[in-house]
């Protein structure tokens, strides 16, 4: 059950930037396995597509998500439980089995006009590194970040 503290004082903006957490339901790490973690890729490129968000940095560890984004239309909530049907949909039937995948509810925090948004961004693609699942976050496959390339130092050089 989602903890109604989760949504206290939340606003959605459209046009704001958030940073959102979503667990694996029982914190299961379904995205040790590649092809489950390349579907939650593509859910993010979905919801960019049909225009709900604009994705700045994303990272997926083995039980929970890293989102950067903008709100681009709608409210967080409805953006978020979209996402999470979508990929839950879609990772069950990649795995041939039914239920829940993710945890209710989400951790978010928008980022404020005089935030770092690219230090935000680097912050999110390090965790594997923090985490100690590798040395260099160049070794972990699930991220992405628009400022950041696979083959440039995530401190830009």
């Amino acid at each position: 059950m989602p903890s109604p503290e989760l949504r206290k004082g939340r606003h959605s903006m459209q046009g704001a930037v958030y940073a959102v957490t979503v667990n694996t339901r029982h914190r299961q790490a379904l995205f040790r396995d590649a092809s489950m973690a390349e579907v939650v890729r593509e859910q993010l490129r979905y919801s960019d597509n049909e225009g709900s968000s604009q994705t700045h940095a994303w990272v997926v560890m083995p039980d929970h998500l890293h989102w950067l984004f903008t709100l681009d239309q709608g409210e967080l909530s409805a953006c978020l439980r979209r996402f999470k049907s979508r990929s839950a949909r879609a990772i069950n039937q990649v795995r041939r089995q039914s239920g829940a995948i993710w945890q209710p509810g989400f951790y978010n925090h928008r980022l404020r006009d005089d935030e770092d948004l690219r230090g935000q961004a680097r912050y999110i693609v390090a965790n594997p590194v923090r985490a100690g699942l590798v040395a260099d976050v160049h070794e972990y496959p699930h991220w992405g970040c628009q400022w950041i390339s696979r083959h440039v130092g995530i401190d830009g050089s």
